[in-house]
């Protein structure tokens, strides 16, 4: 059995503005075999240009809405707004086409991870999962709520279907209240803290427990490394750079569909 232990705290630098949006902070340090499976994780403020139309292949995002309404289009049609405490799911797989805009144009926060995939199913149909808050079940203890977007939390399962073993949830804690959430030893396992303050420790080769010294919130993630080789270039994240030029060629052919 493994064990667990912390084994790095990342810096999390001041938020800056970018060509798309308001302000970005970068939360993972964008260096994947250190993190693997995950790419990494933004944190994102904006209400002018957002995320116009873009492609992916290759990997998953996952994006959770802190504060504001998120509006999100693909090229198959999907259209809808999501609002504080929603989740998406989007599977890249073999290709999308989306966009991801401030709901008319006023304040959006939100975090959005970069989750890999395995080889195996870097080329699987495209598919988005939307998640309510208020729909994703609740494991509960004293003074804590964590909302099971994927993966279990005890008896408690998230209504998303991945395609690699991963745990999202979204983790509130009072004052003093501690919480202990079952994770696989050899899994990677972070979380985000929005607000409050929390210490961290893993008491067991399956564990991590978070205990708040402030009224908390966060997200939890964690996941199965994959160990496979990484290239990510833009918006694709293949296993090799042939794949990447492959990707590159399709989307300027239009092999990924047409912008509507």
């Amino acid at each position: 059995m493994t064990e667990r232990r912390i084994d790095r705290v990342f810096d999390v630098g001041p938020s800056t503005p970018t060509e798309q949006v308001d302000r970005r902070r970068d939360v993972l340090p964008g260096e994947p075999t250190l993190t693997d499976p995950f790419i990494f994780l933004s944190e994102d403020w904006f209400s002018r240009v957002g995320f116009e139309w873009h492609p992916h292949r290759g990997f998953e995002t996952v994006t959770y809405v802190v504060d504001g309404a998120l509006e999100h289009r693909d090229n198959a049609g999907g259209h809808g707004v999501l609002g504080a405490g929603d989740l998406q799911w989007v599977t890249a797989g073999r290709g999308v086409l989306h966009a991801e805009l401030a709901h008319e144009r006023r304040p959006v926060h939100t975090l959005q991870l970069w989750l890999n995939l395995p080889a195996a199913k870097k080329r699987v149909a495209p598919r988005y999962q939307d998640v309510r808050g208020t729909d994703a079940p609740a494991a509960r203890a004293a003074g804590v709520e964590a909302r099971v977007f994927a993966g279990s939390v005890g008896d408690v399962r998230g209504p998303v279907d991945t395609h690699w073993p991963t745990l999202v949830a979204d983790v509130r804690l009072d004052a003093g209240a501690r919480f202990t959430v079952p994770v696989p030893g050899d899994w990677a396992a972070f979380f985000y803290l929005l607000g409050g303050a929390v210490d961290a420790g893993a008491p067991g080769a399956s564990d991590v427990t978070l205990a708040a010294t402030r009224s908390a919130h966060l997200l939890l993630y964690a996941s199965a490394p994959i160990r496979e080789p990484i290239v990510a270039y833009g918006p694709f994240v293949m296993n090799r750079r042939d794949e990447i030029i492959e990707a590159m060629s399709d989307y300027r052919r239009g092999g990924f569909g047409q912008v509507p």
